[in-house]
């Protein structure tokens, strides 16, 4: 890679922006007043590095990129800020083989090579972005593989790096909209909109690769101890409906080790379904007793777990009081701005605002850890509009990516200054540069209850594995999706197919969807509770392994789930997007495809055992029947574990 960036090419341009946002998506325009490529004109050796210089053809005014060494990284950055200037393209050669990975979180690709990548956080894919037909033609079953052209799609958590099958990964300190354009065979382009500084490091392996990009981007720490014990059940509507569910789970001898209700503060009915009412505070008609139910729900090992985000409704007290403090960011007539997700409007806290802050990172502390709460999920991040005015007078457009990592910096500041880290967790799904650093897990979104390659349960494998390749270990989805959208249902099949999956995976937790009375639950009859005892038993069993691979994570940089190519140097490895490695030793060939009861299994070469019917398989390409309960699952033979990992099917 080295030798690449001594062939750099150097454009600038003069552009001007156009976003529109409707529910978090955005749409953006660029037009482009002034094209400028430069023509290299020399290269002076320096102490640490060299200086390629520039020189603009038409008025002879020179420019400079300085190549240095830092910390064991190469070091790339403009030696001074080039004025009247908005545009900075900086090509370099690629080779064709070439396989690219990362850039935050891609749901319909894993490899970009020949794509175009916008790094711009926003809502993914939601029915504003996909469009009437396309969704009419999912929920008929007509097209299940059809998706959108990639360049469409948008990403809850976009991040200006990226990784290369031929080792070495690249990453630009920069906040505002970029593009990573993998296009053209042998040359790659990267497009900024501020004078750009990145890195570049190099490895022998790819495990040697994340250890140097998470040791520059930071790492999570570990996780609690329980969340490994079995299954987190979606449960809501109320104390009496948490504790038939929980009987009724506990019964069919489901292993439950928590119990997630979004709608703690309470809830709004929609057109779009059942929500929570974002007013952070217990909800004490909807749930009595909360508070002494939590203590004892814990006391039998379950932790009980709620849901907050960076919006307050509008309706309620907590607004009234964030108003008339100025605690709300602002629109262009100094009044709060109110933002519309899915069908009603909210206000947005502003965080630039060192009050408004604290006053929120405080709800945190009190109103959900000081109640008894064990986790959460911290939700959005990523919807702040570019025409807002915030508090600290910065540009919001340049605020835009970075808010969801100051989200996840605030809620682990609360667990922090609580005493409770260890203890307490929290998930996110949008993210940023910094977001690797402060928050604590991901979930891959709000995949649609289906079987869509770009949304539904297909899609959860090359999310969780470009997060991982980006620098981000430690992933899990909702078993059974969120989204339903028209007359989109939940399947009993679908849910089966999904607890199967998420068994492998750090985190077991299920979701009722956005409409629950729509979708099928885990406890709509004897066949699915006894599949989830099943599936949570075998998560259970598998908690030493997921906490040493956790602990790898935390002290190495080395993600959890694994593409193939991570330990295989083979060329189907390199493509595979359908399958993974938990951990060195799993390999997960989940069921994808309505109906299927079998499914074609790529194995690299190795000595793999599967994991029900204890046959034995070199690698290679091979046909397996999977009937519900037994997915292809496949385990290492040499590794030191093997027989242990062998017994996890068996009830503990």
């Amino acid at each position: 890679m080295r030798e690449r960036l001594e062939k750099m090419e150097l454009t600038l341009g003069v552009g001007e922006n156009h976003f529109s946002m409707t529910r978090g998506s955005f749409k953006y325009k660029s037009k482009q007043s002034k094209t400028v490529p430069l023509k290299r004109i020399g290269r002076e050796s320096m102490e640490r590095g060299y200086r390629l210089n520039y020189e603009d053809p038409r008025t002879e005014e020179q420019f400079s990129l300085e190549v240095t060494e830092e910390q064991g990284r190469t070091k790339v950055a403009f030696v001074s800020t080039p004025d009247g200037w908005n545009r900075f393209d900086i090509s370099f050669p690629a080779d064709v083989d070439e396989r690219i990975y990362g850039c935050g979180e891609t749901y319909s690709k894993f490899n970009l090579k020949g794509e175009r990548v916008r790094i711009w956080v926003a809502e993914h894919q939601n029915s504003n972005r996909i469009g009437k037909k396309l969704i009419k033609e999912k929920i008929l079953g007509k097209h299940p593989k059809k998706t959108l052209p990639f360049e469409k799609y948008e990403s809850y958590y976009a991040q200006p790096t990226f990784v290369s099958s031929k080792k070495y990964y690249l990453h630009a300190e920069v906040k505002t909209f970029t593009v990573f354009d993998f296009r053209e065979k042998d040359r790659t382009t990267l497009h900024f909109q501020e004078p750009p500084v990145f890195y570049v490091e190099e490895a022998e392996s790819f495990t040697e690769l994340s250890k140097k990009l998470t040791s520059h981007l930071g790492r999570q720490p570990e996780l609690p101890d329980w969340i490994y014990d079995g299954a987190i059940l979606a449960v809501q509507q109320g104390t009496d409906v948490i504790e038939e569910k929980i009987r009724r789970a506990e019964d069919s001898g489901v292993k439950i080790c928590g119990i997630w209700s979004q709608d703690w503060c309470g809830c709004r009915k929609t057109g779009f379904g059942y929500q929570v009412m974002w007013n952070w505070q217990w909800d004490q008609a909807l749930y009595p007793n909360l508070d002494q139910k939590i203590l004892e729900w814990k006391a039998k090992g379950i932790h009980f777990l709620g849901y907050i985000n960076p919006f307050i409704a509008i309706e309620r007290e907590l607004y009234k009081v964030a108003s008339k403090k100025g605690y709300c960011v602002k629109n262009r007539e100094g009044k709060d701005y109110l933002v519309t997700i899915t069908t009603f409007p909210a206000a947005m806290v502003d965080f630039t605002n060192p009050e408004a802050y604290a006053w929120y990172k405080n709800l945190i502390k009190e109103n959900m850890i000081g109640l008894g709460m064990s986790g959460w999920m911290a939700d959005f991040g990523e919807y702040l509009p570019v025409d807002s005015v915030l508090y600290s007078g910065e540009d919001p457009w340049e605020k835009h990516n970075e808010w969801p990592a100051i989200w996840a910096k605030m809620n682990r500041e609360a667990i922090e200054e609580s005493g409770k880290l260890g203890e307490v967790f929290f998930f996110t799904r949008a993210g940023f540069t910094g977001t690797i650093r402060d928050s604590l897990m991901m979930w891959t979104g709000d995949q649609h209850v289906d079987w869509s390659v770009d949304d539904g349960l297909p899609s959860v494998i090359p999310a969780t594995l470009s997060l991982a390749m980006s620098g981000y270990g430690i992933t899990h989805s909702d078993v059974g999706g969120y989204t339903t959208v028209m007359h989109m249902r939940r399947s009993k099949e679908l849910l089966m197919r999904w607890e199967e999956m998420n068994v492998f995976s750090p985190l077991f937790r299920s979701h009722e969807g956005n409409q629950p009375v729509n979708d099928v639950q885990f406890d709509d009859d004897e066949e699915l509770l006894e599949q989830l005892a099943f599936t949570s038993t075998m998560h259970a069993n598998l908690k030493w392994y997921l906490k040493s691979l956790v602990k790898e994570e935390v002290e190495q940089g080395t993600p959890v789930m694994r593409p193939l190519f991570y330990h295989y140097d083979e060329q189907r490895a390199y493509e595979e997007m359908t399958e993974y490695l938990l951990g060195r030793d799993i390999l997960v060939a989940p069921i994808l495809e309505e109906g299927k009861t079998e499914r074609n299994v790529y194995l690299p070469k190795d000595h793999w055992v599967h994991l029900f019917s204890g046959l034995e398989y070199p690698g290679g390409e091979i046909s397996m029947d999977a009937p519900i309960g037994q997915p292809p699952v496949f385990i290492r033979k040499h590794s030191a574990s093997f027989e242990r990992l062998m017994d996890i099917t068996k009830s503990s």
